[in-house]
């Protein structure tokens, strides 16, 4: 068997974009960890379920490594980044260039997106390409990856009944609530054939 934890990152700094000239796409890449956000994730790590973690995967979002880098000195290990790992891309350069029905469409229609954006089914593929592999390299072993909500949830898909702000179901049983918190975590078990035979939700009452 092999224990697999999905995590989400921790929460992220609120900062005034009016002067910078980066992309929207960078500018998401580039969001730091706030103060409390640090805190949740020193906290929530802290808890005997994230000791003897033998590998830790992040997306390459600073806010992703940000939050892998407590699991890292608790377990003192490295952090490998995984950019198959990273957020939805919504290929827009305004936020208002999104339909205000936008979040409902791409969960209700896999393929829909933006034109120079991702689709939930591309998001799905490369999590699934990325996640396959770290099964085979981690197979029998304890292993953490930080990423993000949206394409947590869309990787989900592949087993469960899920959608982002409802109830979530694994073979008939309720295993989420829907309601995403930061360093949401999730613990998946695979058998020796890859297959997931198992998934929990677990919260600490430092981030209920």
């Amino acid at each position: 068997m092999t224990t697999v934890y999905l995590i989400r990152h921790s929460k992220p700094l609120k900062v005034n974009n009016d002067f910078n000239k980066d992309s929207l796409q960078l500018r998401n890449e580039k969001e730091v960890l706030s103060v409390e956000g640090e805190e949740i994730a020193q906290n929530h790590f802290a808890h005997d379920e994230f000791q003897d973690i033998d590998f830790i995967f992040s997306s390459n979002y600073v806010r992703a490594i940000a939050t892998a880098k407590y699991l890292a000195a608790y377990n003192k290990t490295n952090v490998n980044i995984v950019s198959e790992f990273g957020e939805r891309k919504f290929g827009i350069q305004k936020w208002e260039e999104l339909p205000k029905d936008f979040e409902q469409q791409q969960n209700e229609d896999e393929m829909f997106k933006m034109p120079l954006g991702e689709s939930q089914r591309e998001v799905r593929e490369r999590m699934e390409n990325a996640l396959e592999q770290v099964l085979t390299i981690c197979e029998g072993k304890k292993v953490a990856i930080v990423s993000h909500a949206t394409a947590l949830s869309y990787l989900f898909k592949k087993w469960c009944e899920m959608n982002y702000s409802s109830e979530c179901y694994f073979r008939g049983q309720p295993f989420f609530d829907g309601v995403w918190n930061y360093c949401e975590t999730f613990q998946l078990t695979f058998d020796n054939q890859k297959n997931l035979v198992d998934i929990k939700n677990i919260r600490y009452s430092n981030n209920p």
